[in-house]
């Protein structure tokens, strides 16, 4: 199933090794950083980058699941990690697909 499709499930376990570099593979742009997934988007304008965040705001709440965010006037970083699995699972996958559909929309 593509991740885009998919929903994040309660109490995910943690990715077996070589699985979160696969995965990477399935994304636009996105990077492994220690135990975190992450990304940086640019953007034209202060108003777009905060319109991007509250986008992405709305899909981590209906997913039940938060990224850490970075926000400056062009550039939003974002960085997923499932804490409390101690490192990443498919739901910072399934929610990096979301956030690069948002970018490309």
């Amino acid at each position: 199933m593509l991740l885009l499709l998919e929903h994040c499930i309660n109490h995910p376990a943690r990715l077996p090794p070589g699985e979160a570099e696969t995965l990477t593979g399935q994304l636009d742009g996105w990077r492994l950083a220690d135990d975190y997934l992450e990304r940086s988007f640019e953007f034209g304008s202060y108003q777009d980058t905060i319109a991007f965040v509250n986008a992405l705001a709305w899909i981590a709440q209906r997913e039940n699941h938060h990224p850490e965010l970075t926000v400056s006037f062009g550039e939003c970083r974002v960085r997923w990690c499932t804490h409390s699995a101690g490192g990443l699972t498919r739901n910072d996958f399934i929610c990096a697909a979301k956030v690069d559909a948002l970018f490309l929309a």
